[in-house]
């Protein structure tokens, strides 16, 4: 099927994006016989719809920016994958496709570098923008401590509407390969991400961030738990 021949609700909802469909169809075919092919993307589409049916109508559809390349929904139709594939996928593959979405932004930023204090302002910035996104939409629940030049950055989100979507599906295990990402995502632009847990293994996703030579993440090494998740120690 083409995706504008899905049945679901436009006005409250988004189609997943062209390069997540790129993903997940280069998946199929790296795992599936061509003459299967067709029939697998068909039935992860099927599996999208249904996810969408009875899901949340308040996210704010193609106006939000969370919805975009990587967000919420592609989160959504790489879990449809997950549940049609699982057989032949894992968590890695997972992890790398949503890693393809979600980098790209930050691929673009080397030159940014979090250890200078320009550029930490900037990036607190960013963040202090998103919250007000964020409290428009009510989607994501976030709180952003006040700037001080002289300590990391730190968020919070306290509700995810992935991490919801998870666990009402009995798909928590998929939400470290979803999560994780974050943590290249900092690298890339100079900086480490340090965080104890988040709203799919705790009551919040915390966020502190620093320079990539600052004593702060020395201080709180990073593992990886029985789960999956890249976490950092208290």
């Amino acid at each position: 099927m083409k995706g504008n021949e899905l049945q679901f609700d436009r006005t409250c909802h988004v189609l997943y994006s062209k390069p997540c469909k790129r993903q997940i169809q280069g998946k199929i075919a790296l795992h599936y016989p061509p003459e299967q092919r067709e029939e697998i993307w068909e039935r992860v589409q099927r599996q999208y719809i249904g996810y969408l049916s009875d899901w949340r109508t308040d996210l704010g559809g193609t106006k939000n920016f969370h919805n975009g390349v990587g967000g919420t929904y592609d989160c959504i139709a790489l879990m449809s994958y997950y549940t049609v594939c699982k057989t032949v996928t894992c968590l890695a593959e997972i992890e790398e496709m949503e890693g393809e979405l979600f980098l790209p932004a930050f691929r673009k930023m080397t030159f940014v570098d979090c250890n200078k204090p320009f550029w930490k302002r900037t990036i607190y910035q960013a963040f202090a923008s998103s919250k007000k996104k964020c409290d428009r939409w009510g989607d994501y629940q976030m709180s952003v401590a006040p700037y001080e030049k002289d300590k990391p950055i730190y968020y919070e989100f306290t509700a995810c509407p992935v991490a919801e979507f998870a666990k009402r599906h009995d798909l928590l295990e998929v939400m470290p390969a979803l999560c994780n990402p974050d943590y290249a995502g900092m690298e890339l632009i100079h900086a480490r991400l340090v965080r104890t847990m988040t709203c799919s293994n705790g009551c919040k996703c915390d966020y502190t961030i620093c320079g990539d030579r600052d004593e702060y993440a020395k201080a709180h090494p990073e593992y990886i738990d029985e789960a999956g998740y890249r976490r950092n120690k208290a």
